[in-house]
Order: C-alpha cells, then sequence, then structure tokens
C-alpha cells in the first residue's frame, strides 16, 4: 500500500475541520415562534421549486454528458453533479452569508453575519417562508452556476482542478453577482437593474466564466485537427433537456418566493420562451438548409430558458415568445461564427448561456412592465428608455466582472496546480484517466472463447 501524501489528504482534512467547527457553531430551530407569520402554500411551493432547481443539476450533466465523446461522458458529468456536494458544504460554513449577510458596500455579505448558519434558522421570514427555506432555495441556484462552466472545458481540465474552481468562483464570482443583484442594499439592486431569476447571477457569471476558462486552457488537439466528434447519446441530451426545463419551472416561479399570480405568470412566460426558442433554432437550420435536429431544438430550448429568466416576473406572456425567438436566433448566429473561430468552448456554454442571458437582460429592459410585477419597472417598449440603459450598464458590469475574476481564477489554478490534462490522457479520455471508470453504452459484451470482449456496436 502506497503511503499518502499531504496533497492526498488535505481536502479530507480540510472537510473534517469544518465538520468538527460546526458542532459548536450556535444555530437555534424557532418555526413555532408565534410572532412569525407563515404561509403553508408558500412553504408547499418554494419546497417544491428548491427540488425541481436541484434536478436541474442532474439534468445538466445528462445534457452535457450526451454531447461530448463517449471516452469523456462520466468525467463530463461528475463534473456537474460534484457541484451539489461542494456547495452545499461551502453554503452552510458562509456561501449564504457572502450572498445574503449583512452587505459591505453593497458588494458581497459579510461572512461572519450567517457562518454555519448562525440566525437563519431563527431569522426574520421572507415574505411568507422561513429563511431557512429562502437559503436552501438560494443554494440549489449556487449548485447549478459552477455546473455550467463544466461545458466550455469538458475533455481537457482536470478533476482535482475544477473542484478548486467551484469554490473559488463561488466565493469570487457567485457571491459578490448574487449580493449586488438580490440583496436589499447590493449595487446593482440599488442602481435600479431588475434580475427575477439570475440573468446576471447564474447564466453571465457562468457563460463569462466558460469563455475565460476555454482561452486558459487552451484548445483540444481534436479541435485543432478539425475533427468531428460524434455526440455520445443524444437520448441523454434530450433526457437532460426535458429534466432542465421541468426544473425551470422552479427556477424561475419559484422566485416569486410564493404561491402566487406571479409564480403563475413566470411559469407560463418560461414555458413559452423555451418552446418558440427550441423552434426557432430548429427551423432556423432548416432554412439554412440543414435537417431538422433533435440536439438543435433542445439546445434552442436551453437558450430560451436562459433568456427568459431575468425576465420572467417582469414581462407579458406574448412577449417571451419574442424574446425566445430573438435569443435562439442570436445564440445559433454565435455558436456559427464561434465554430469558424479558435475559440475552443466545447459546448458553446458562452455563446448560449452568457449571450443568451445578455440577451434576456436587455430585453428585461424593453419588455418589463409593472402590469405584471408592481415592483418592477416599465422597460423601453413602454416608454422608459432610462430602465433599459440602467439594465444594460447591470449587464456591462456582470460581464466585465465576470469574466475578469474567472480568467484570474483559472490562472491562479493553473499556477498552483496542472489544470489541464496530459495530451495522451486526453488521448485516453477522462473517463479512464481521471476517475479510472468506463462508459460502456454503445458497446457489447460478447463471448470471445469464453471470455468476454467489449466490442463497437456499430462493427457488429
Amino acid at each position: 500500500m502506497s503511503k499518502l501524501t499531504i496533497k492526498q489528504v488535505a481536502p479530507f482534512l480540510i472537510l473534517a475541520a469544518v465538520s468538527v467547527a460546526a458542532l459548536f457553531a450556535p444555530t437555534v430551530a424557532d418555526f413555532a415562534d408565534p410572532d412569525k407569520v407563515y404561509n403553508g402554500a408558500d412553504i408547499a411551493w418554494i419546497l417544491v421549486a428548491s427540488a425541481l432547481v436541484f434536478l436541474m443539476t442532474p439534468g445538466l450533466a445528462f445534457f452535457y454528458g450526451g454531447m461530448v465523446h463517449r471516452k469523456n461522458v462520466i468525467s463530463t458529468m461528475i463534473k456537474s453533479v460534484v457541484a451539489a456536494g461542494v456547495v452545499s458544504v461551502l453554503w452552510v460554513f458562509f456561501g449564504y452569508s457572502l450572498c445574503f449577510g449583512e452587505s459591505i458596500g453593497g458588494f458581497i455579505g459579510n461572512p461572519f453575519t450567517h457562518m454555519f448558519w448562525k440566525g437563519v434558522n431563527s431569522g426574520e421570514p421572507v415574505g411568507g417562508i422561513p429563511k431557512s427555506l429562502f437559503a436552501v432555495f438560494q443554494l440549489m441556484f449556487a449548485i447549478i452556476t459552477p455546473g455550467l462552466v463544466v461545458g466550455a472545458v469538458a475533455e481537457r481540465i482536470r478533476f482535482t482542478s475544477y473542484i478548486l474552481f467551484i469554490v473559488l468562483f463561488a466565493v469570487l464570482v457567485y457571491a459578490p453577482l448574487a449580493h449586488m443583484s438580490w440583496h436589499a442594499d447590493g449595487f446593482l439592486l440599488k442602481m435600479g437593474a431588475l434580475d427575477f431569476a439570475g440573468g446576471t447571477v447564474v447564466h453571465i457569471s457562468a457563460g463569462c466564466a466558460a469563455l475565460a476558462g476555454a482561452l486558459v486552457l487552451k484548445r483540444r488537439q481534436v479541435h485543432m485537427e478539425h475533427k468531428e466528434i460524434p455526440p455520445a447519446n443524444i437520448p441523454y441530451v434530450l433526457i437532460g433537456t426535458g429534466l432542465l426545463w421541468f426544473g425551470w419551472f422552479g427556477f424561475n416561479a419559484g422566485s416569486a418566493l410564493g404561491a402566487n399570480a406571479l409564480a403563475v405568470s413566470a411559469f407560463i412566460t418560461t414555458n413559452v420562451a423555451a418552446g418558440a426558442a427550441g423552434c426557432s433554432w430548429m427551423f432556423f437550420d432548416v432554412m439554412r438548409g440543414k435537417k431538422p435536429s433533435v440536439i438543435g431544438f433542445c439546445i434552442g430550448a436551453v437558450v430560451g430558458l436562459v433568456a427568459i429568466t431575468p425576465a420572467a416576473g417582469f414581462v407579458a406572456i406574448p412577449q417571451s415568445i419574442f424574446i425566445g425567438v430573438v435569443a435562439a436566433l442570436i445564440s445559433n448566429l454565435a455558436v456559427y461564427y464561434k465554430q469558424k473561430s479558435s475559440l475552443d468552448d466545447t459546448l458553446d456554454v458562452f455563446p448560449c448561456h452568457g449571450i443568451g442571458g445578455m440577451v434576456g437582460m436587455l430585453m428585461t429592459g424593453i419588455f418589463a412592465t409593472t402590469a405584471v410585477n408592481s415592483a418592477g419597472q416599465d422597460g423601453l417598449f413602454y416608454g422608459n428608455a432610462a430602465f433599459f440603459l440602467t439594465q444594460l450598464k447591470a449587464m456591462l458590469i456582470a460581464v466585465g466582472y465576470s469574466f475578469v475574476v474567472s480568467y484570474a481564477i483559472f490562472k491562479f489554478i493553473n499556477f498552483l496546480l496542472p489544470l489541464r490534462v496530459s495530451s495522451e490522457e486526453e488521448e485516453l479520455g477522462l473517463d479512464e484517466t481521471q476517475h479510472n471508470e468506463k462508459y460502456l453504452q454503445g458497446t457489447l459484451l460478447v463471448h470471445n472463447n469464453g471470455k468476454l470482449k467489449e466490442e463497437e456496436l456499430s462493427e457488429i
């Protein structure tokens, strides 16, 4: 048995230290306090919405896993799912506090305000739900965001390096943007910018981080050789899309933080925008001489979901169709021109999530109306050009901040430890070299003189 090194045991020691420290963290359950008024229907809905948003993470794993080469399916899927473990622990430690703790200059929360869940269970209600439920709902957003970045750096990033990225991204990129956008004293919110469910916080931040990661990691060998990689499993992509679409109802409608008419409106705009975008992407491909594509419809639907996210609770139903169609066309063209460049964003995360989020923020500035949400603003379409300019300014701030900090994070990790696998490991595939596991879909085990032999289905 080989001796363990400090590098190997360090992650376990850190987790053990956090676990021991948590035993002594003061926390009080106070759900029965008669002075606190909760709404049972709101609690039930946000519990369900939280579970729906969590379901998006394995959905994302299927969505990405189905599109990469079969030798990288497992490594791609686990990089999305592992965020559920890393961020969940980080959230209780100080992640929630960084996002929603006492504001420090409108930029980030005080990490000690709610460290180890202090004051969360016994805190004041958020609308009709306990603060602890609000914290759980927000946790699900924080989990999926670094998972989105996986698609841009798939097939070449080391697993251990990506774990470190999740931690640094959650602390240095996600937390500040969440605080600025959603905390009552947040800089962007006080500026007047609106982001209903995460256009800046989730999609722009992940999309720009994806661009930064692709630039730092540079191109895969197959990309430089212009080799076409067949998707490992298109049904996986379809399953992932369905799970994402289903979970997105919790993502957007849940952001109303109650079982109310606003949640219903956000639910419908989410569904309509996704449908319109999926059809738009597919039909646009057909107009360009291609055949209707399963993957095309799936990517288009996800782009529509991305674009409607910041607008879902501020725009009317008919406008959501326009948002979905326009976002899909813009992202489709962005993917087309990206493919002609040297940028190796493996699964087009920046063109779809980054640009889709930007389109959504600007469309919110155009089509938002107080007739849907009195807490919002009237947009450019209703004569308020000032609000559109505010959305544009907030978008540019989010883009600049998330890209610059994410680029610095990837550079720092690359300085600290190897960020990219070796060329030999890349050739063998990350499933085998990073996890010692193998994806067998698309193969058949046959008997060969009493022994099992693996054969490609296409060769049989």
